[in-house]
């Protein structure tokens, strides 16, 4: 009994530590994307600091819509550009219609560079 005691506490923990490192690693990217959407746009200050709470919401809200449809990926598609229409809405308030939809086309943008650096390292390491 106590050795299954034990078995369960370390499975839990281990996928309580996977869980935690995903958060970090989702957050950091999060703030990244953030950023460099917020440079590529040139957000003023006062516009940075209202859209950035939105932009959290609409990232956690992105990451939750993957998750949940990655099996699917014309569902995928569907709920991602229904998203993408609901935050417009919120980031046309902030920086207006045209710009709003540019917040989309740069997080494209970020995430493409972000694969291209994930190729180069892997190919680096291959070569080692």
């Amino acid at each position: 009994m106590k050795k299954f005691l034990l078995i369960c506490s370390l499975s839990i923990f281990s996928i309580y530590s996977a869980y935690s490192q995903d958060d970090r690693q989702n957050e950091q990217i999060r703030e990244k994307m953030s950023e460099f959407i917020q440079k590529r746009m040139n957000l003023s200050k006062a516009e940075a600091e209202k859209f950035n709470p939105i932009f959290y919401r609409y990232f956690q809200d992105w990451r939750k819509t993957l998750n949940d449809n990655k099996n699917d990926r014309l569902v995928l598609q569907q709920k991602v550009a229904e998203l993408r229409l609901r935050y417009r809405n919120e980031f046309k308030g902030i920086i207006g219609e045209k710009r709003s939809n540019e917040v989309y086309k740069q997080q494209e943008v970020f995430i493409r560079e972000l694969r291209q650096l994930k190729q180069q390292r892997d190919r680096r390491g291959k070569n080692f």
